[in-house]
């Protein structure tokens, strides 16, 4: 990328999307274009097209997507894979039909199989059969890196994506019926703490393995392949650790200052046994993350009072 390309940020007031601004934006690019939903509704085919000919984009960055948690993913299903799908095919195709001359597709782990090896390799892709909890978004994200794959093979298109891991950070959805455990679990401990409650309900049993990454952690990922990156393979982007949501929930309850008791609703899903990436093809490449979980969980946390104690 050149300082001087005109990059279009889709999805640019998520998590994700926000921090690949404030990326972009430190490392000196300036000419960045963004669209909120009010203003661009990505699922409008019509909408999308006049704005990509108009804006004419060197660099699109596809950060916009339906995104939720367990609960979310399971009850909105035809929502999910709907939106996500028109999401994608409108944003790729217009890329493609306008000249776009990179475009990086941002997918999610759930991607792999429920079973697949762990860790999960970039070739365990449709292996085996998907988590039934959130298989539809899971369907429109294997969707999107075959689009990019396809483009890249019938028009020669440098289109690449990229599966994060488990986000948190800046700009996180603390929704207790849409996010996910990590934002889902300071909201709890935080609100517990503050009205004295003597116990915090979790989830499951606490046993699934998960890996997270800071999203700042993943700007920088995304900003190094938008630099270094143009193979028709996607990348995983995670920190290759990862722990049990028990010990995640003890860790946040230590960072939180909660001195109650846990206790684990075994009626409610785990979700996938484990979900850990095999990063070793960016560890290759020369990326490496850089927020250790405590430390992240700790800088969000604080921003989260803080915001919490503003708007009381």
């Amino acid at each position: 990328m050149n300082k001087t390309d005109k990059i279009y940020i889709a999805g640019h007031r998520g998590m994700v999307g926000s921090a690949i601004v404030r990326k972009l934006q430190a490392e000196g690019y300036a000419n960045i274009i963004t669209r909120g939903s009010k203003e661009l509704d990505l699922k409008d085919q019509g909408a999308v097209r006049d704005f990509f000919e108009k804006e004419k984009p060197d660099v699109v960055v596809l950060a916009a997507a339906k995104v939720g948690g367990i609960h979310a993913n399971n009850v909105y299903r035809a929502q999910f894979l709907y939106e996500n799908l028109m999401i994608e095919s409108n944003v790729i195709h217009s890329s493609y039909e306008n000249g776009v001359k990179k475009l990086l597709f941002l997918g999610s782990s759930c991607i792999y199989p429920k079973m697949a090896p762990q860790p999960l390799k970039e070739e365990s892709l449709l292996t085996g059969l998907l988590e039934q909890t959130n298989e539809p978004y899971a369907i429109a994200k294997i969707a999107g890196i075959k689009l990019a794959e396809s483009y890249r093979r019938q028009y020669g298109c440098n289109y690449i994506s990229a599966m994060p891991t488990n986000l948190y950070g800046p700009n996180d959805n603390y929704d207790l019926n849409n996010s996910h455990v990590l934002p889902a679990l300071i909201r709890k401990f935080h609100t517990a703490k503050v009205t004295n409650a003597p116990s915090v309900e979790v989830w499951g049993t606490g046993s699934p393995m998960r890996e997270f990454l800071h999203v700042d952690d993943l700007a920088d990922g995304c900003y190094f392949l938008l630099q270094n990156y143009n193979e028709e393979m996607f990348v995983n982007i995670g920190t290759g650790e990862d722990l049990t949501i028990k010990a995640l929930a003890e860790m946040i309850k230590e960072i939180v200052g909660y001195t109650g008791e846990l206790k684990w609703n075994t009626e409610k899903p785990d979700g996938t046994p484990r979900k850990l990436m095999d990063v070793s093809r960016l560890h290759n490449m020369g990326w490496k993350h850089r927020i250790a979980l405590r430390d992240g969980i700790a800088a969000v946390y604080a921003e989260f009072a803080k915001s919490e104690l503003a708007n009381a």
